[in-house]
């Protein structure tokens, strides 16, 4: 590092190269998404198929972020967010250079592992750096940019597309940025590790590495319409339950690792640990509300009709909300603590997307709620679940970010079944509503001219638009509005829920927490609280 910098500036610049590695990987998952159809034609397979160019970049992600947050711990922070964002900018070569789907795959897989532990490498730095009383600010610009870049990831891809024409810009353009991270990382970045000379756990890292594989592919296997028929499925409950079998032959290995007193790639003594039990329930419930924002464009253009086209730019001020209450999560956990910020950030959220149901029905009105429930949600993102797991972890602040952003990851990736299951109840529904608010205009469904309501929505609206009597018009759309916007509603209720349960959890957090405190000063020699 050059001499001519001073600590503070040191600092300044490996937040800042943090931050624009967090951005980079964060956006990719998004990113990709407004060019699936168009990625999809070019090597000629099925949208099922080409599903898994998004599965493969999240299973990766889940695999890499707890082995890559123990490796900084032992190897040290800056070499290995190099070899991260090297990695990355390799697979997104590799991507851009694809002849193949099966290669094309395999380049994602590349890329996930490369991106998957930025923000776990960058986290674990400003805690083992920063004095406690500047972590959360820090912190919470590095949820910012998390949770900013998972959000706008969508329109930034649109806007790549339109301007390249096409879908290989979308991953040329990490490599520019992914170059310079490396040169001013290995200029400007001081190395930070832990004091750790034991044996790396490979067994135990390649136990967890299948255990989440298997249940991941379980849960992308799960249908949202059916939700509880699905769970029948060998290919669902198959993967899940090889999966849970494997994490608890992991742990009871792990446990092994650690009395013998080796280096396990989850400590089983953590795991026991209650505030980190619970601080791990918050980044699960956190990971739901994320998953919420998903459905923002096809609320958007369902609900609010938005065009299509557009519909995607209305995630912008949930986005930028969501900036903002990372920033400011960070700043209040600094001053009041991260339990205060967690149970702030819950009844922030469970206000903002309780408006969707309740109130919701002009355009204003949505932007309104969604900047409230984007500053509600955007507190989790950075500081408040980081300063817990690291007091809790001791010198393993590494493994414990790693696990708690895995297990944000399953709720990001679990919820959206749940949430798909409350808009097809809702669509479902359209043929009963028609039939029913018929009758009750006096023009029954058999003599009516009832719409075919297999072909989607955008089918419907326009066989709705062609009938010829005002009134079984008007009962038709009516019925119509109000199936889309029941399935909207329960879903964004289900996202008020969550955030209430976030409350709930912080609280409980609160009193386990205060407990090992009260054990901590009542027995000096005991150390750190369990």
């Amino acid at each position: 590092m050059p001499e001519a910098l001073s600590g503070q500036q040191s600092q300044k610049w490996a937040i800042s190269l943090f931050t624009i590695g967090v951005f980079m990987a964060a956006l990719d998952n998004g990113i990709i998404s407004a060019a699936l159809t168009t990625i999809n034609s070019s090597f000629d397979v099925s949208p099922s198929w080409g599903s898994w160019g998004v599965t493969l970049y999240t299973l990766g992600l889940s695999v890499s972020v707890p082995i890559v947050g123990k490796l900084s711990d032992r190897y040290g922070r800056k070499k290995l967010f190099m070899i991260e964002v090297g990695l990355f900018g390799l697979g997104s070569l590799l991507v851009a250079l694809s002849q193949s789907f099966p290669m094309f795959l395999a380049a994602r897989l590349i890329q996930a592992l490369g991106g998957g532990g930025i923000f776990i490498i960058g986290s674990s730095h400003i805690l083992a750096v920063l004095p406690k009383e500047k972590q959360g600010k820090a912190l919470g610009l590095l949820g910012a940019m998390n949770g900013m870049a998972a959000v706008l990831g969508p329109n930034i891809g649109s806007f790549l597309l339109d301007w390249s024409g096409s879908w290989h810009w979308l991953f040329l353009i990490n490599l520019p940025i992914a170059a310079a991270l490396v040169v001013f990382g290995g200029l400007f970045i001081a190395e930070t590790k832990e004091p750790e000379t034991k044996r790396l756990d490979f067994i135990g890292a390649m136990m967890l590495s299948l255990a989440i594989l298997s249940c991941m592919i379980g849960i992308t296997n799960l249908d949202g319409a059916a939700l509880l028929e699905s769970l029948e499925n060998v290919k669902v409950f198959g993967f899940i339950a090889a999966g849970a079998l494997l994490f608890f032959v992991m742990l009871r290995y792990e446990k092994r690792v650690e009395s013998r007193g080796g280096d396990p790639i989850l400590a089983y003594s953590l795991l026991q640990n209650k505030v980190f039990q619970w601080t791990l329930v918050i980044g699960f419930l956190s990971g739901g509300l994320l998953a919420a924002v998903i459905f923002i464009p096809s609320y958007a253009e369902q609900y609010l009709h938005v065009s299509a086209e557009k519909a995607g730019y209305w995630m912008t001020p949930l986005a930028l909300a969501s900036g903002i209450g990372a920033w400011l999560g960070g700043a209040l956990t600094d001053k009041k603590g991260p339990v205060f910020s967690a149970v702030l950030s819950g009844l922030i959220a469970s206000a903002g997307f309780s408006l969707f149901p309740l109130w919701v029905t002009e355009k204003w009105e949505f932007v309104i709620a969604s900047v409230i429930a984007g500053i509600g949600f955007g507190f989790l993102l950075g500081a408040p679940l980081n300063v817990l797991v690291s007091e809790t972890a001791g010198a393993a602040k590494g493994t414990a970010l790693g696990t708690l952003s895995l297990v944000r990851q399953v709720g990001l990736t679990l919820a959206p079944t749940l949430y798909a299951g409350f808009i097809t109840a809702g669509f479902d529904r359209i043929g009963d509503d028609i039939r029913n608010r018929l009758d009750k205009s006096g023009f029954p469904a058999d003599q009516a001219h009832m719409p075919d309501i297999g072909g989607g929505l955008s089918s419907i609206q326009e066989q709705v638009s062609r009938i010829p009597l005002p009134a079984v018009k008007k009962a038709v759309a009516d019925a119509v509005e109000a199936s889309v916007a029941s399935g909207y509603h329960h879903l964004y209720a289900a996202a008020a829920v969550i955030s209430f349960c976030t409350i709930v959890s912080a609280c409980i957090l609160a009193f386990f927490r205060k407990s090992a405190l009260s054990k901590t000063n009542a027995s000096p020699s005991a150390g750190k609280a369990p």
